[in-house]
Formats: structure tokens, C-alpha cells, sequence
């Protein structure tokens, strides 16, 4: 039962990860059709700038993490997408690989290639007695961490102007822009989050690390993408449930699969995936719009 409860909060924990990372993707892909895979240099943008202020300040570090990641997504969103707008979705996304390519090589100029150690929050390794288990207080404040930006995503999305015109954005985008929703504000604030997603991302790898590397966002993202992908493109519920699967999944794998078979532990996952979508070829849970275009 220890085991069980260990591996369940291990999940849950790495769920989170993927839930935070799949709501940032499903953000930008419901206003823009864009499949943003430079949110993965916004991870590792983040996860630098923690390197590079945590000597000084942990609080000082999380806070330029994420200015730094906002300001990033702000600035990719106007030099690279809106001119893009309206494009078509190949066009985006040929873009967004040359967005992500040109961001990771510039880094690897500016900081070299090699994995640089950073012991960031050290006071959360220690292990906490919870019912008789001991489990890894980071693992319980990445859980919580991950809850609480959920929630409060949740709450920007269904409780404000914003989050309204954002979700009428991401069910049909011309309808909402003749409805007087203002396309630039709109896209800049999705923006916004994602960065904010990706610092907070960030925060909790190099906390569980303990390194940073020029692509240590590219596996999550590619992985929580498959997550957006189950859940339903252009559904940020779908999103945040389907990230949250793939994660738990990949770590329910790795315990419970035979040693030999646990390399593989991602063919397993990804198998799963196909069989999710032949049974439902748009997602768990697909946006209206999605199904109309369908």
C-alpha cells in the first residue's frame, strides 16, 4: 500500500506537469489553430533565467521566470504569428518549428550546450510523513502548485470578460471578431498565460532536476501535446484532462510494466493514444467547433 500510494502521488504529480503544459498548447491553438512548439523554448527560457537569479533570491527567481517567459511569448506572438494571421495551419506551423529552432540555437550560442546544475528549492527533497507514508514534499507542492494555476485558469476563463472573449475566440474566432471581440487583445493575453504555464513548468523541472539544458521543454511538450490531442484540439478542458492522462500514464507504465519492457514505457503510452483515437478520432472531449467543421 505504501508503494501504491507512492507511485500514485508520483503520478499525479508528473500528471500535473503535463496538465499545465497541455492547457498552454490548447491556449494558443483555440484562438490561432496554432500548434505552438516554441512553448517549449519558453520552458527552457524559464528555467535559464531561474539559473541565473536563484543565487540571490528564490522568490526573485521565480518572478523573473516569469516575466521573462511572458515577455517572450509576447514577443514571438507579434514578430512571428501576427503577421502569420490567417494563414493557413500549415503556415503556422512550419513557423512555429522555425520560431522554436531559432530560439534553442540562439540560446545554445549565448549559454553553450551542456547541462548546467541548479539547486533550486533544496528544502523540498526532504520527505513528509503523510498517513503513514513518506512521501516527497516536492512532489505534494507540485500537485498543489499545479491545482491551484488550474483553478485559477479555470477562473479566468469562466468568471471574466477576458476569459468570455476567449472562449468565444476559441469556438469560432470570425464570429467573435464581428462581435466586437478585439483579435489582438485576445491572442496576446493567451499568449500571456501560456507564458505564465510555461514559468510555473519550468519552476517545478529544474526543482525536480536539478539542470537545466537547452531542450528541456522539447519531450514535455511533445508528449503534452499528444495530451491536447486525446482530450480534443481546441478543447482547454480536453487539453488540461488529456495532459493529465498521458502523464499519469507514463509513470503508471513505468511501475507497473516488466523491467525489461520499462525503456519502452512511451511506445506503451503512445499505443494507447492511437487506440483513444480510433475509437474517437477528435478527442475525448472536441470542441463545437471542431464538430461543426467536421
Amino acid at each position: 500500500m505504501r508503494e501504491a500510494a507512492q507511485v500514485l502521488v508520483d503520478a499525479v504529480s508528473v500528471g500535473g506537469l503535463y496538465t499545465l503544459t497541455a492547457l498552454g498548447i490548447g491556449m494558443i491553438f483555440g484562438v490561432m489553430r496554432l500548434v505552438n512548439f516554441a512553448h517549449a523554448d519558453l520552458i527552457t527560457f524559464a528555467g535559464y533565467v531561474i539559473l541565473v537569479f536563484f543565487a540571490q533570491s528564490t522568490m526573485l527567481a521565480i518572478l523573473a521566470a516569469a516575466l521573462a517567459a511572458i515577455v517572450l511569448a509576447l514577443i514571438t506572438e507579434r514578430a512571428a504569428f501576427r503577421p502569420l494571421r490567417g494563414a493557413n495551419p500549415e503556415t503556422l506551423l512550419v513557423s512555429s518549428f522555425a520560431v522554436s529552432f531559432f530560439l534553442e540555437k540562439t540560446l545554445i550560442m549565448v549559454v553553450g550546450a551542456r547541462p548546467k546544475g541548479v539547486d533550486f528549492l533544496p528544502e523540498l527533497a526532504r520527505q513528509v510523513e503523510v498517513a503513514g507514508v513518506r512521501l516527497q514534499l516536492l512532489h505534494l507542492v507540485t500537485i498543489g502548485i499545479s491545482l491551484a494555476l488550474l483553478a485559477g485558469t479555470t477562473w479566468l476563463l469562466r468568471a471574466t470578460r477576458l476569459g468570455l472573449e476567449m472562449r468565444a475566440a476559441a469556438e469560432n474566432f470570425q464570429m467573435a471578431e464581428a462581435l466586437g471581440v478585439r483579435a489582438n487583445r485576445v491572442i496576446a493575453a493567451a499568449f500571456a498565460i501560456s507564458g505564465l504555464l510555461a514559468a510555473a513548468v519550468a519552476c517545478m523541472i529544474v526543482a525536480q532536476t536539478g539542470l537545466v539544458q537547452p531542450r528541456m521543454g522539447l519531450q514535455l511538450v511533445v508528449i503534452a501535446f499528444v495530451g491536447t490531442v486525446i482530450g480534443g484540439l481546441g478543447s482547454l478542458p480536453g487539453a488540461a484532462i488529456g495532459g493529465f492522462f498521458v502523464g499519469v500514464g507514463s509513470i503508471l507504465a513505468q511501475a507497473l510494466l516488466p523491467e525489461a519492457l520499462r525503456p519502452f514505457r512511451e511506445a506503451f503510452v503512445f499505443l494507447a493514444v492511437a487506440l483513444v483515437l480510433i475509437v474517437r478520432p477528435l478527442g475525448l472531449f472536441p470542441s463545437r467547433s471542431l464538430r461543426q467543421r467536421i
